[in-house]
Order: C-alpha cells, then structure tokens, then sequence
C-alpha cells in the first residue's frame, strides 16, 4: 500500500530507500522494489531513561548521539544530571554494537544518498528518537526531497514528522499506541544477517 502511493510520482525519480530498523527493511524492501532503487540501512540505537519506558535519545553509527526532540531543554538537563554515568556507559555500549553489525555490510553510505530523493521508513514510529537521530545524520548531506514513510505512528512522532519531513505517508494514526508487534498479523523478524543479506540482494530481487 505505501509502495503504491509513492509509485507514480517516484517511479522514475532517483530515489533512496533508508530503513531505520530490521522490520524497517521489510517495509522498506516493497517500496525500494517497486520503485527499483537502492536499500539501504541506517543502524541506530535508542536509549530509555532508567526506570521509565521513554526514550532519553539514540545514538547513530556516525557516533552522534541526538536527544529525544519531545524533551525540553530542562528536562535533558535534569535527566543528564540524574543519569550521567548511566547515559554515557548506554552510549559506548550502543556505538560498540552499531560497530559491530556495520562489519555486516549493506549499510548506509553518505555519498550514496547525496542529491537523492530520500526515503526514510520504519515499521513504527512511536516517539520522535529514532527520526531525530535520523534527520542528523542527513543533515550534512545535500539531498533533494525528504521522504518519510510507515505503517503506523504516534500522534506525537507525526506532528515532528509534518515539520522535519517534505512528504508524509502514514497509513494509520494511533492515540494510544500498543507497542509495534499490535499492529501486525506476523511479527517474525529476520536476524540482522538475514536482513543485511536482503539490503545487498535488492537490486536482484527487482521486478
């Protein structure tokens, strides 16, 4: 359904598809197909306050590490006073696995997105972490058009995706967000092996 909604206007438009997450490169994997352009990966990490199931920010595989935009200034100051050792050690933890999974392969190159249409996916978005990690990392880079593409998100993460993207496509948007294994029939993920394997395999697969 996503891939039919970008499919007239970008068909032939030299576009990126750049999935947040594993379950973003299924989605992502419809749409890069459909519009037979490139798959790629963007890895990052996201880190919960302690104690609370909110996201304090993520860290990306460039190293930088980006606050959830939903906090106010003085609420990232409380937090980092409270939790400074804590952070800092979930960061090194985090960049050392980023590390790890980028020995893989079939992950994002900067000069691949260059003068691109971009197109961001994710399976979910519930909070605005994982996106303003995202915008980051893009913004150095001099690409054409922001893209930004899920199956579900936040009434939140959507208010900060009208502002920081130039196009949305949201096929449902939740008040009360149930987790993201609520909104699929098949919650089976691939390891990342898998899914490394299928970003280096796109061009292949193209119908």
């Amino acid at each position: 359904m996503l891939a039919a909604q970008l499919l007239e206007r970008y068909r032939y438009e030299n576009c990126a598809v750049v999935a947040l997450s594993d379950g973003g490169v299924l989605v992502g994997e419809q749409i890069a197909s459909q519009l037979h352009c490139i798959l790629t990966m963007l890895l990052t990490e996201g880190i919960e306050v302690p104690g609370e199931s909110m996201s304090f920010g993520a860290v990306s595989q460039s190293g930088n590490f980006t606050y959830n935009s939903e906090f106010s200034s003085g609420e990232i100051e409380e937090y980092t006073s409270e939790f400074h050792g804590y952070l800092d050690d979930q960061k090194r933890q985090a960049f050392s696995r980023i590390n790890r999974l980028i020995g893989d392969g079939g992950m994002i190159d900067k000069d691949m997105l260059r003068d691109r249409v971009v197109i961001l996916v994710s399976d979910s978005f519930s909070d605005g972490a994982t996106l303003a990690v995202a915008i980051d990392f893009l913004k150095p880079i001099r690409i054409h058009r922001l893209i930004v593409v899920a199956p579900v998100a936040t009434i939140p993460a959507v208010d900060m995706l009208h502002i920081a993207a130039d196009e949305l496509h949201i096929l449902d948007v939740k008040e009360n967000f149930m987790g993201v294994d609520h909104y699929f029939d098949d919650n089976d993920i691939p390891t990342h092996e898998e899914t490394v394997a299928k970003i280096n395999q796109i061009v292949l697969n193209w119908r």
